[in-house]
């Protein structure tokens, strides 16, 4: 293999104010870290989005390389575990937050961080999923795991032209749940639509429940991508007995809070973490991606390939709010 390799990176050129650019960097300054991927893709998430613009929360020191999401061809492993050539998924983790991340053609990380790429799933499908699709498969766990079924009543999503909810609300429309999808860019309600939610709802439809202690229920369940006041808003509007799957703070991460619906209705609040879950957690989820809830067709429609080059561009694009779907970056391109 070459000793340089292609990667996004992150600079901080004046005090908070961060460069990003493609440069050439040396094999050798990776990690010291046993398994070495060639990465083939990797996907944009939020999160980078906030590492590419220096986000201290997320990422600490630069110059940096973000990306939480990667898969790719192991070149060795010093740890034994895997072949090379063997064809490896990485999310999470530390990956792309505080380690050299997947917007880069080569990434040294722990063994204990990868799993095998299922079969049935290909690099470029594990991508347009990455991150965001295995969030959304853990939310849609949590709610079938509550009880939810699609005789219940409507499913709210927030956020849902983002990439969890983009997918939240495919996969839940392929189990069945009549999906009624949240998003602050109505001029994309016929992707929702094609994506099989029920119905499209402008993101003010949940502003007036702001002042109320509770709401009239209008949904059986939820998942929320979005965090802040908008959490609590699908909160109170829950039906009897539901539960809201919540994974985002794109809208802050505090909200205010009564106990009415909780001891009133019996409503659960249900958190989804997707970084530091066990691997085996994680395995599970994509085998059934690959397998019962495998959509290739669907997958297509929310994807975009763009090349390395372009990643700034679109994590830019991401920051301001302006991203629809999912952004797969093709090292080939």
């Amino acid at each position: 293999m070459k000793d340089t390799f292609r990667a996004v990176w992150v600079e901080e050129v004046a005090p908070g104010k961060f460069d990003q650019r493609i440069v050439e960097r040396q094999v050798g300054d990776l990690p010291d870290h046993p398994l070495l991927l060639a990465v083939t893709h990797s996907s944009l998430n939020y999160k980078d989005a906030l590492s590419a613009f220096g986000n201290r929360g997320v990422t600490r020191e630069y110059p940096h390389t973000p990306g939480i999401d990667a898969v790719g061809k192991v070149i060795e492993d010093k740890s034994g575990t895997y072949a090379p050539g063997d064809e490896l998924l990485v999310t999470g983790y530390d990956l792309g937050m505080n380690t050299c991340g997947g917007l880069a053609e080569c990434i040294r990380i722990p063994a204990g961080w990868a799993l095998p790429l299922p079969e049935g799933l290909s690099a470029r499908e594990s991508m347009i999923l990455g991150t965001a699709g295995l969030t959304a498969g853990l939310c849609v766990e949590k709610l079938l795991e509550a009880g939810a079924k699609p005789e219940d009543g409507e499913v709210l999503v927030t956020g849902a032209t983002g990439g969890v909810g983009s997918i939240a609300v495919a996969l839940l429309a392929k189990l069945g749940f009549r999906v009624a999808a949240v998003t602050g860019k109505l001029e994309s309600a016929d992707f929702l639509t094609e994506l099989g939610a029920w119905k499209v709802l402008d993101r003010e439809t949940l502003a007036p429940f702001a002042s109320k202690a509770m709401a009239k229920p209008m949904w059986a369940w939820a998942v929320d991508t979005v965090g802040g006041d908008t959490l609590f808003n699908v909160i109170k509007s829950l039906a009897y007995g539901g539960g809201v799957a919540a994974c985002g703070m794109a809208a802050g991460a505090q909200f205010q809070a009564n106990v009415f619906p909780f001891i009133l209705r019996g409503i659960s609040l249900l958190g989804v973490d997707s970084v530091e879950l066990p691997l085996e957690k994680k395995a599970s989820v994509w085998r059934k991606f690959a397998a019962e809830w495998q959509n290739s067709e669907l997958l297509n429609r929310i994807a975009e390939d763009i090349s390395l080059e372009q990643a700034p561009e679109f994590l830019a694009r991401l920051l301001r709010g302006h991203g629809i779907g999912r952004y797969v970056v093709d090292m080939a391109l």
